[in-house]
């Protein structure tokens, strides 16, 4: 395990039911910076799973790939590939998928300085989205780049532009912001993981934009999760 990224925190067990794990997002949740810049960025890390949904016992294929910026050329990609116990329960991803993921992450030579997630971060029924619980555990700034809502509403009409964007709401607050990445595509919801505010997140989620729905970190991990996926069978 490398030295420079072993840097997650014990913060509890993952061996839990899943009334104990959501007791223990209410309990983290208050521990999630929501504010902050960036500034010094020369490594982003995109992470993603694939599986089988078709076979909930086969293994989940956990990645991690690292852009140098501002290139966005592909730098490190590492891959965990393993049977997790914990069922699939929608706000509680990052019970089945984090431990996986922070064993790809472990393996990198270098620490990342930011962390894209396809998942939610505070844009989540208790506001620890699998984002917020990575960020929070490897205390790294992390986004949460949803491709479908969890919890919440648009605040108004989208613009069909790439760059649009309007808040997504719950509850009478700001969760996140609706984003178009691409003109006339579907957009996606990002919400604040860790150390970082909402302003910031939707920025740094243009900025990794290659002309494509997703920002480029987490469509390479995606591409290669599943890549490693097909290589299992």
């Amino acid at each position: 395990m490398n030295s420079e990224t072993d840097h997650h925190l014990p913060l509890h067990r993952w061996d839990v039911t899943p009334q104990q794990a959501i007791e223990l997002q209410k309990q983290l949740a208050s521990q999630v910076v929501r504010e902050g810049k960036l500034v010094d960025v020369h490594r982003i890390a995109g992470v993603d799973v694939s599986f089988n949904p078709r076979l909930p016992e086969s293994p989940v294929h956990a990645v991690v790939v690292v852009l140098e910026y501002p290139s966005l050329d592909v730098g490190e990609r590492r891959s965990v590939s393993e049977v997790v116990n914990f069922p699939y329960v929608p706000g509680l991803l990052s019970f089945r998928e984090a431990p996986p993921i922070l064993k790809a992450i472990a393996q990198l030579e270098k620490r990342p300085d930011l962390l894209l997630v396809d998942g939610q971060g505070y844009a989540h029924p208790r506001h620890l989205g699998i984002a917020s619980h990575l960020g929070l555990l490897l205390d790294l700034p992390a986004i949460g780049c949803a491709k479908s809502i969890l919890v919440g509403h648009p605040a108004g009409n989208l613009g069909e532009q790439a760059g649009s964007k309007t808040d997504l709401l719950w509850k009478n607050r700001v969760i996140g912001q609706v984003v178009r990445t691409r003109d006339r595509v579907q957009p996606l919801y990002v919400s604040v993981g860790h150390r970082l505010d909402l302003e910031s997140a939707v920025d740094w989620v243009l900025r990794c934009g290659r002309g494509y729905r997703l920002p480029e970190p987490t469509r390479q991990a995606h591409l290669f999760s599943n890549q490693v996926r097909r290589a299992m069978l």
